[in-house]
């Protein structure tokens, strides 16, 4: 095999490990660690490490100590959290999600680094075009890390599942369940049908144990990168000074564009942190079961990974216009029929076409929002891309933050009226953009996500 690729599948299946294991606990945490809302707090708090991370940490780090043991030493930071569910507190969890966010970006932009470098340098030895090779090594990535969500949630399912405590939800526990949660009782039917403490030790010992394997094998398969390689590329990273790199990232909300994209790029948070907050806790376990949350999450991550492919592809044929507004109206129609259902058990299909749906219309936030940073503001992709992780970050801050603070319906308002708002910039944008530049073709070439589709995924 091809050393280079080599190392690409390296990092590919090291990171679905990793991501096996944490994309299993997110999903879980609001269901799992409830109690004074400890579970979304730990969230929050990580998304709001990874924002203090993207802005001080990746150049210092990958320039010290080169992308391999970048990436060992981040993915180490992701292992402190499943420990720290072993003994849920506010104590251990908040400490090692803080850990964990510190670790976040470092290890994405290691990441990136390296595939870069790595379809540089071999595209420079067999004579070929060095952007098609770092297109083809992404797109490999993607294909295996893509899967990690339904191998995570497929574990934490068939685990909890062997519960032997089934119990019955009342019809009057079920009026807890949904937009108008009680925001005092709805903890009352899942406690009682909480799994024992043995399956939980269980499945984070699964967790844990993946994690640690996805650092074994970058430590002892992945190939340092030799210094006369990446030379260039380390000139690159080192080019920037700290301070002028942060600056940059605030300096480029001079650009009108960028600032009108703002609440689409936190909509992103918003929306991811509504399904993996309060649609798998005040629906799915309110009314199923804490079990039931993992095969969900695997309908919105399957759905969600088919649907970037493809919106990747036919973007160039429909226009991005065409699949923002094929998500709004996806999103919005979900949102109000959330607010409308009453969660039933006998509802059974109703609980996995929400997801689907949802993954349908976050493959188009994803890979459409990123395509449109890439395209809009070429000259200052770093600079964009950095402000990209910091408002959506944001978003995701603020929805888990307040998770425990509103009912769902309070939740899903502010999540229609952002997204409303979202369209009214996003429109002001395309408007600006064709009066400046009318009849011009490459926009729509150029549409397809590329390797950014799906990076800011934490």
């Amino acid at each position: 095999m091809e050393r280079n690729l080599k190392n690409v599948l390296v990092i590919s299946f090291g990171f679905l490990l990793l991501f096996t294991a944490y994309g299993g606990l997110q999903s879980l945490q609001s269901s799992l660690n409830s109690e004074e809302g400890l579970g979304v707090a730990s969230l929050s708090v990580i998304y709001a490490a990874l924002i203090l991370s993207s802005m001080f940490l990746p150049p210092v780090l990958i320039k010290k100590l080169g992308c391999k043991w970048t990436i060992a030493i981040s993915m180490c930071c992701y292992i402190t959290f499943s420990l720290g569910n072993f003994y849920a507190s506010w104590y251990t969890l908040i400490p090692t999600s803080v850990i964990l966010g510190l670790g976040g970006a470092p290890l994405w932009s290691a990441k990136c680094t390296y595939l870069t470098i790595a379809g540089t340098a071999y595209a420079e030895k067999a004579g070929k075009n060095a952007k098609d090779i770092i297109n083809q090594y992404f797109g490999v990535f993607f294909l295996v890390f893509q899967s990690s969500g339904i191998w995570g949630n497929l574990i934490s399912s068939l685990i909890l599942s062997q519960s032997s405590t089934k119990v019955e939800v009342s019809e009057e526990d079920l009026e807890c369940c949904g937009a108008y949660n009680c925001l005092t009782d709805t903890t009352n039917t899942t406690e009682s049908a909480k799994p024992s403490n043995s399956l939980i030790y269980t499945l984070l010992g699964v967790y844990t144990a993946s994690g640690v394997l996805a650092v074994l094998l970058v430590i002892i398969f992945l190939d340092q990168i030799k210094s006369d390689q990446a030379e260039t590329d380390k000139e690159k990273l080192e080019a920037p000074s700290f301070w002028s790199t942060f600056l940059a990232t605030f300096r480029h909300l001079k650009d009108k564009r960028q600032c009108l994209l703002i609440p689409l790029t936190m909509y992103s948070g918003f929306e991811q942190g509504f399904l993996s907050g309060d649609y798998t806790k005040v629906y799915v376990t309110c009314a199923l079961g804490i079990q039931y949350v993992g095969y969900v999450m695997i309908c919105f991550a399957a759905v969600n990974s088919l649907c970037s492919l493809l919106f990747g592809k036919i973007s160039q044929f429909t226009g991005r216009k065409l699949l923002f507004a094929l998500a709004t109206v996806t999103n919005t129609a979900c949102i109000i029929a959330l607010l409308l259902w009453k969660p039933h058990p006998k509802q059974l299909a109703v609980f996995f076409v929400f997801p689907a749906l949802w993954g349908l219309s976050d493959a188009v936030w994803q890979t459409q929002t990123n395509g449109l940073y890439g395209i809009l503001f070429e000259k200052h992709k770093e600079a964009a891309f950095a402000n990209y992780r910091l408002w959506e970050s944001l978003g995701f801050v603020i929805a888990f933050g307040y998770s425990t603070k509103l009912q769902a319906y309070i939740k899903l308002y502010i999540l229609l009226s952002v997204l409303v708002l979202s369209m009214v910039t996003y429109g002001v944008v395309e408007y600006v953009e064709a009066k400046s530049s009318p009849g011009t073709p490459t926009a729509t070439k150029k549409e397809n996500g590329g390797p950014h589709s799906q990076e800011t995924r934490m």
